[in-house]
């Protein structure tokens, strides 16, 4: 019995929409990280500039987020689709540690360059 589009589409739609709850929470996580580190020190002036710049950011993450379907739905629809969801959770945790690496690099050279990290 060969799998439908409708089927792939709603099997890729149920497991990387669930990823995306714990993704944006870890991100989210690594941001009050430096928030609460770099408080002490962050003048008042920057807490509007910073929050369009973070709210800016969190959608690029989410649009970045959506690359996951490029690889899940032609995977799902080849011969390979068995395997695939066995292991598609390695492609979540690999591009969440790069969003993570890259929200780290942005928030401590960008929005916190001090000395004191």
């Amino acid at each position: 019995m060969e799998t439908t589009l409708r089927e792939i589409l709603d099997d890729s739609l149920r497991y990387w929409e669930r990823g995306r709850l714990l993704y944006n929470a870890v991100l989210t996580a690594v941001v009050l990280f430096w928030l609460v580190m770099a408080w002490p020190g962050m003048p008042s002036a920057w807490l509007a500039p910073l929050a369009g710049a973070l709210f800016l950011l969190a959608i690029i993450a989410n649009v970045f987020y959506c690359a996951a379907y490029i690889a899940d739905l032609p995977l799902q629809y080849s011969s390979y689709r068995g395997v695939w969801r066995r292991w598609r959770w390695v492609l979540w945790v690999v591009g969440t540690l790069i969003a993570v690496l890259l929200a780290n690099f942005w928030v401590a050279a960008e929005i916190f360059p001090t000395d004191d990290f």
